[in-house]
């Protein structure tokens, strides 16, 4: 208990002394119902610019739209930032709540051949604006052409579109913006009587962009007052906007651009605050088969890690009975198989045991970060209402879990008898953060000089500097002298001097063909949920059916034991004891079959075609594998270190 408090402590005064440096990194927005009154001003913000086909971002105003004269920047969390959010809260939309607005002008901008370029390369690139009102993202309706009744919502609206070859742009919005209320009884203030109160909230943002060459008589004014007021013959209360082919805002005809917008405010009754995201969540309606896909995988690999089980107990207990027995000592000399090496099967790997004992130690550390990841997500913590929590969240927890990484990976080489314990450690505490930051600075600097809003800023590069320098790699060496000062783990039998020769293994048993075999399994209770994610990491969409992926990784983590234990259990019988590095590959081999799969995932479902796009996706899908590696991986050495120590403490050796 003094252990767990000393740790506690410290990682609370570590936790103080970075909180005036993380500039509103733990604010979690939309937590709280905002009211408004009528007339009230509702705040529209613009985030960035988003396209599947190149999954590069940049600023909303890197295109030119309408901007206001100074741009004023929205407070962010690390999560959006590390993820290429930047919002700004000042624009040239004006909302006022339950004011119905039509034909509103927001600017006018002279196209010259530069302008123009941008539009045309962003509209070829399908770009889509992202737009924010009361925490809500702006959603566009979409059509299911199978259930046209059926339709679901896609993030953001499109900057433009090609019809006849010519580009044009989407210059009118229609903003349509949901609001419930609800009445309440409140006392007064004396109590003696009910005061009746009327509570309206915003449970919804739509748009329909239009293309519209809009027409009006005489010049252009000057003053704001006279732009604001300006009439058009395409745009009225009577002729609202449509989208009419002989009267789009072409940018190859046209030197000029007026950015208008209506705002129309829809009481929605049957959608309470607390609802308002079932719409963003409710995704394609094809989403059903998938959630068949994942109960029937779910129950599969149930069934198959049972049956696994059973027929290894009875294997295992037929041989313990076997060994157990007296017997004469002409039988005893007919003895094979798992027992014939118990005086060899605990002697340390020779190759490299500092380095498994550190990627033995980042795996316990990715899987307890990946657990309590989940409970917060299940808790609700991580929803999408909480802008850039998820990615906040990987990366505190990341660093302040630390700590585990240092105790398994300080256990593990104290049992091979290492000495050199100062460079296990640095080992440990730089083995995944040093490969991932690699990778980060090569991104960052292909996606700075493209100006994406993805490079990150100076500030926050020097504050996950001093997160990983600062507390995580400390923590490390904290989590090491815990490690280091309790005894080493004992095994039930001895190991001799002398290494016993490995007999020829017959051709199934070679390390390269089981260990490429052993991740099969762990990868189809994975693989479903793996495309949810890719579709929300690669396609723009929300994750958030936590529970499934919770469910999930309990699966994994069975099933990566059972196979581990099989494969194990049948190395042992050939008489080969070297099962360490094994036991680590076979389960860690589904990252392998993760890796194919995003190959094929950017053939069959993405369409990048930039350079740096492709840099970004095998970027991110590198960390993700190695990530999976070294959790896996973890999960199967356990595994197979629990097993060998149950049965060779069953048996007697003389």
């Amino acid at each position: 208990m003094a252990v767990v408090l000393q740790k506690g402590l410290a990682t609370a005064m570590l936790a103080v002394a970075v909180l005036p440096l993380t500039k509103g990194i733990f604010y979690l927005p939309g937590v709280a119902p905002r009211s408004y009154e009528k007339g009230e001003s509702v705040r529209l913000f613009v985030n960035k610019l988003t396209s599947t086909k190149t999954q590069i971002p940049y600023d909303y105003y890197s295109l030119p739209f309408c901007h206001p004269s100074k741009v004023q920047g929205e407070s962010e969390n690390l999560g959006e930032v590390l993820v290429g959010d930047r919002i700004e809260k000042n624009t040239l939309y004006e909302l006022n709540f339950k004011v119905q607005a039509p034909c509103q002008t927001a600017c006018r901008v002279l196209l010259d051949k530069q302008k123009k370029d941008k539009f045309i390369k962003a509209i070829d690139q399908e770009y889509r604006a992202h737009w924010i009102v009361d925490n809500l993202p702006v959603a566009v309706k979409a059509h299911n052409d199978l259930r046209p009744d059926d339709a679901f919502f896609i993030r953001g609206f499109p900057v433009g579109g090609i019809q006849d070859k010519k580009h044009f742009l989407f210059n009118h919005i229609r903003l349509m913006i949901k609001y419930h209320e609800e009445r309440n009884d409140v006392p007064t203030e004396g109590g003696g009587g009910i005061r009746r109160s009327l509570t309206s909230r915003i449970v919804g943002f739509l748009v329909e962009p239009y293309s519209v060459r809009h027409k009006y008589e005489g010049t252009w004014p000057t003053a704001e007052a006279e732009v604001k007021s300006m009439k058009y013959s395409t745009c009225s209360i009577a002729a609202p906007v449509t989208n009419r082919q002989d009267s789009l805002m072409t940018l190859e005809d046209n030197d000029e651009v007026i950015f208008t917008y209506d705002v129309e405010w829809i009481e929605d009754k049957a959608t309470p605050w607390a609802h308002r995201w079932d719409l963003y969540l409710k995704g394609n309606p094809d989403d059903k088969i998938h959630w068949f896909s994942i109960t029937n995988s779910t129950m599969i690999v149930f069934f198959l890690a049972g049956m696994v089980a059973m027929i290894l107990v009875r294997a295992l207990h037929r041989d313990i009975s076997r060994y157990n027995e007296s017997t004469a000592a002409e039988d005893a000399k007919e003895e094979y198989g798992w027992k014939l090496v118990h005086a060899d099967v605990f002697r340390p790997p020779q190759t490299m045991p500092m380095v498994f004992a550190a990627m033995v130690g980042s795996g316990v550390h990715l899987l307890v970060m990946t657990f309590v990841t989940l409970v917060f997500a299940l808790l609700g913590f991580l929803s999408p209402a909480n802008r850039g929590s998820l990615v906040t969240a990987f990366v505190l927890l990341f660093v302040f879990l630390s700590s585990f990484a240092g105790y398994a990976s300080s256990r593990i080489y104290k049992m091979f008898r290492g000495t050199d314990f100062k460079r296990n450690t640095l080992v440990t505490a730089f083995l995944f953060p040093g490969v991932v930051f690699s990778i980060f600075l090569a991104l960052n600097a292909a996606v700075a000089a493209r100006g994406s809003t993805l490079a990150l800023p100076v500030g926050y590069f020097f504050l996950l500097i001093f997160l990983w320098f600062g507390i995580s790699v400390p923590l490390v060496f904290v989590g090491s002298y815990f490690g280091y000062k309790k005894p080493a783990i004992e095994h039930p039998v001895r190991t001799n001097i002398i290494a016993r020769g490995v007999p020829p293994q017959p051709w199934y048993m070679h390390p390269a063909l089981v260990i490429i075999f052993s991740g099969i399994l762990p990868f189809g209770a994975v693989s479903v949920e793996l495309f949810f994610i890719m579709t929300a990491l690669w396609l723009h969409q929300f994750y958030y059916i936590f529970g499934f992926l919770f469910l999930a990784v309990l699966i994994l983590v069975a099933t990566c034991a059972e196979m581990t234990i099989v494969m194990t259990y049948f190395q042992i019988c050939n008489e080969d004891y070297r099962w360490w590095w094994r036991s680590f590959l076979c389960s860690g081999s589904c990252a392998l079959y993760i890796f194919l799969y995003s190959i094929w995932y950017l053939a069959k479902e993405l369409q990048i075609d930039e350079k740096v796009g492709m840099m970004l996706y095998f970027g991110h899908m590198t960390v993700f594998t190695f990530t999976f590696f070294l959790l896996t991986g973890a999960i199967g050495f356990y595994a197979a270190f629990w097993f060998n120590h149950r049965i060779y403490s069953s048996i007697k050796v003389d």
